[in-house]
C-alpha cells in the first residue's frame, strides 16, 4: 500500500488527499474481500492477490456498496481506485490483467450543480466586516472563492508567493500538479493587499510562529497554515449568516456560482474550462444546463404565448 500511495503521488501526480482517498477505498475493498483479516492483511503473496482480485468478487463488492447505501458516484470512485490499484499490480507483474475493466459501472444520476446568484451573494459581500484578522480572513476566503472559482484544496494550499499583484493573477497548482493562472479583479486585488498587511501584523503578534506560517496565505486563528476542513468551516460559518441564501454553504457551491456567472455573462466554455482548471471540456459543459434553466425562466416571462391566461 505504501508503494501504491507513492506511485499515485509520484508517477500519477495525484494530490496527497486524492492518494489518501484511493488508499482508503482499497482498504475498504480488502475488508470486504478478507473479512477475517479486517482488510489489514500485512504481507500477502502474489497468489493471494490474484485470488481476491477477481471479477466475481469485485462485482459482489459493487452490490455490497449499493446495499450499504453508498450512492453510484461513490461506488464508481471506489471502482476507479480499485482499477488504478489493479493497473499498478499489472505493472508490477503481480496481476495478469485488470479485472475491473470487465465490471459494469453503476449508472450515476445526472445532478445539476447548485449555485448562488450574484444578487444573493451581494448582500453578504457588501455587508460590513470586522477589523480583526479572523473576520477579514473569512470574508476574503468567501470572496476569493467566488471571484476566482478556486477549489477548496487550492485555497487551503495557497502561498503568498502565488499572488502576483503586479500582474493581477493568482498562480495555482491544481489537480495532477497542473499549473494555471487566474485573473484577479481590481476590487479583489485591493482586498488582498489590505489582508496581507493585517496578516503580517497578526503574525508579528505571535511569539512562536508555527512551521509554514510565513509562506501560507491563509492562517488559522493560531497562526498555522490553513487546511481543507478549515476552509469548509469558514465558508459555512460566513454564509449561514446570510438571510435567504439557499443551497449548500460550501466552497464547491461558490465555485459553481463563479462558473455559472461567467457563462451567463457571455464567457465561452473554453475560457471557463481554463480558469477552472478542468482537464476536459465535458466537465465544464454541465454549467450550460444552469444557463438553459435561466433561459427557460426568461422565456416564460417574456414570450407572449408562454404567459398564463
Amino acid at each position: 500500500m505504501e508503494d501504491f500511495t507513492d506511485y499515485l503521488k509520484v508517477r500519477r501526480r495525484y494530490s496527497p488527499r486524492t492518494a489518501a482517498i484511493y488508499a482508503d477505498a482499497i482498504v475498504d475493498f480488502l475488508r470486504f474481500a478478507w473479512p477475517e483479516r479486517n482488510g489489514l492483511c500485512g504481507s500477502v503473496s502474489d497468489e493471494e492477490i490474484t485470488e481476491v482480485l477477481k471479477f466475481n468478487i469485485i462485482r459482489a463488492y459493487v452490490s455490497y456498496m449499493i446495499d450499504k447505501g453508498l450512492d453510484e458516484r461513490t461506488a464508481n470512485l471506489h471502482l476507479s481506485a480499485l482499477s488504478t490499484f489493479c493497473n499498478f499490480l499489472v505493472k508490477q507483474e503481480k496481476l495478469p490483467a485488470n479485472p475491473v475493466n470487465e465490471i459494469s459501472r453503476p449508472k450515476e444520476k445526472k445532478r445539476l450543480p447548485s449555485f448562488f446568484t450574484p444578487d444573493a451573494l451581494a448582500r453578504y459581500l457588501n455587508s460590513p466586516v470586522g477589523e480583526d484578522y479572523p473576520s477579514v480572513r473569512n470574508r476574503l476566503i468567501v470572496t476569493l472563492l467566488f471571484d476566482t472559482g478556486l477549489r477548496r484544496a487550492e485555497a487551503a494550499s495557497l502561498r503568498i508567493k502565488d499572488i502576483d499583484l503586479a500582474r493581477q493573477t493568482i498562480n495555482i497548482i491544481g489537480k495532477g500538479n497542473k499549473q494555471r493562472s487566474v485573473p484577479i479583479v481590481e476590487q479583489l486585488m485591493e482586498q488582498i493587499a489590505d489582508y496581507l498587511r493585517l496578516r503580517q501584523a497578526f503574525l508579528d503578534g505571535i511569539a512562536e510562529q508555527p512551521a509554514g506560517s510565513s509562506e501560507a496565505f491563509f492562517l488559522t486563528d493560531k497562526g498555522r497554515p490553513a487546511y481543507v476542513e478549515f476552509i469548509n468551516r469558514a465558508v459555512k460559518g460566513e454564509l449561514e449568516l446570510v438571510k435567504g441564501l439557499s443551497g449548500k454553504k460550501t466552497p464547491h457551491t461558490l465555485r459553481h456560482s463563479f462558473a455559472t456567472a461567467l457563462l451567463n455573462n457571455g464567457a465561452d466554455l473554453n475560457s471557463i474550462k481554463e480558469v477552472l482548471g478542468h482537464s476536459s471540456l465535458a466537465a465544464t459543459q454541465v454549467y450550460t444546463h444552469n444557463s438553459f434553466e435561466k433561459l427557460r425562466q426568461v422565456y416564460k416571462t417574456a414570450h407572449p404565448r408562454a404567459a398564463k391566461h
